[in-house]
């Protein structure tokens, strides 16, 4: 667990994708946590990049702004901005970056450059109680399926991955094939709620090692949909709750299983979840049941931590802010 340091006050900013977040903490402590979610991607049923990076340059001043107000610090408090580097879209990631740097140049402090993969991790120890290293997290996100053994807050290892798609995608396409508006993984899982799991069965596929795959997943539910709505045209709309049901089930069941196989081999006492998909209900629900299977602690962030956010991103800076891992304002964002 990481030991009490010194006090540091951080302003963070997350660019990454579509959101434009600005988090202030203090003492380790979350003062502020503003994120403006952009809108406009909805119609077109996915994220635009260039339309992502407009609004984060018209949002990120007013969402600074009102961080600043929720604070009640001033700006010669702080001590260090941190800022995502990546991974993200290159055009949204610029404009955080550039933000950050002028502020940093403005206010003669340090910035610190976090890796957006690692905040999300680092996003667990925002809560009171916190892991025990080692932990073994399980990142499942829109563009990532991960599992990382976290040594410590500065080493982490991903021993585990998707060879394709990642989990949030295949529920973001299932919920385009399914007619639901962007974003649908949230919808799916609201949906599924009311649903039978058991109605329809999905395939679950087993890799070696701890490797994941879920392109054959939706390809699968690509064929079940057209087949069924061949004999029935309004097949989806008699039994979306229970499609819905069992493609989380199996999505799940998919995470959890190999998961389970890292937990036992690697005699894990302390597991975490992170990543947008973490929000899911039945993740959620049956991480924890996992965990009270094997006798360990399971971490599960607050919902607001879940998804793109600059508290993850203060608490990474924090720890690098005490480690003195300081970026060159020359440092440039990535893509991947």
């Amino acid at each position: 667990m990481p030991e009490k340091q010194d006090s540091a006050c951080i302003l963070a900013i997350e660019s990454s994708c579509d959101d434009t977040a600005i988090a202030i903490i203090k003492d380790s402590k979350i003062l502020a946590n503003v994120v403006s979610s952009q809108s406009i991607h909805k119609k077109y049923g996915g994220v635009i990049p260039e339309l992502a990076g407009r609004a984060h340059l018209q949002y990120i001043v007013p969402v600074f702004n009102e961080a600043m107000e929720l604070s009640k610090i001033s700006k010669s408090e702080i001590n260090a901005i941190a800022y995502t580097q990546g991974p993200g879209l290159i055009g949204s990631l610029i404009v955080g970056a550039q933000f950050a740097k002028g502020l940093s140049m403005g206010l003669n402090i340090p910035t610190i450059t976090v890796n957006h993969l690692q905040a999300h991790v680092s996003a667990l120890f925002l809560a009171e109680k916190k892991p025990d290293f080692p932990l073994l997290c399980l990142l499942v996100s829109g563009g990532h399926t991960q599992i990382i053994l976290v040594k410590s807050v500065s080493d982490m290892e991903i021993i585990g991955s998707t060879i394709d798609d990642a989990a949030g995608e295949a529920f973001d396409k299932t919920a385009k094939m399914l007619n639901l508006p962007y974003p649908g993984g949230p919808l799916i899982d609201q949906m599924a709620e009311t649903g039978n799991p058991k109605v329809f069965a999905f395939p679950i596929s087993k890799l070696p090692d701890y490797q994941y795959s879920f392109s054959g997943l939706k390809t699968s539910c690509l064929y079940f949909l057209k087949r069924n709505i061949k004999e029935n045209p309004q097949f989806i709309e008699e039994n979306i709750n229970d499609i819905a049901a069992s493609m989380r089930f199996t999505i799940v069941k998919t995470l959890l299983q190999t998961f389970e196989r890292a937990v036992i081999q690697y005699k894990i006492k302390d597991i975490g979840i992170a990543g947008g998909v973490s929000a899911n209900k039945l993740l959620r629900k049956e991480f924890e049941n996992l965990a009270k299977k094997h006798g360990i602690n399971a971490h599960i962030p607050a919902l607001e931590y879940c998804t793109d956010n600059a508290a993850m991103i203060a608490i990474a800076g924090h720890y690098k802010y005490l480690a003195n891992d300081f970026a060159s304002l020359n440092e440039k964002p990535f893509a991947r």
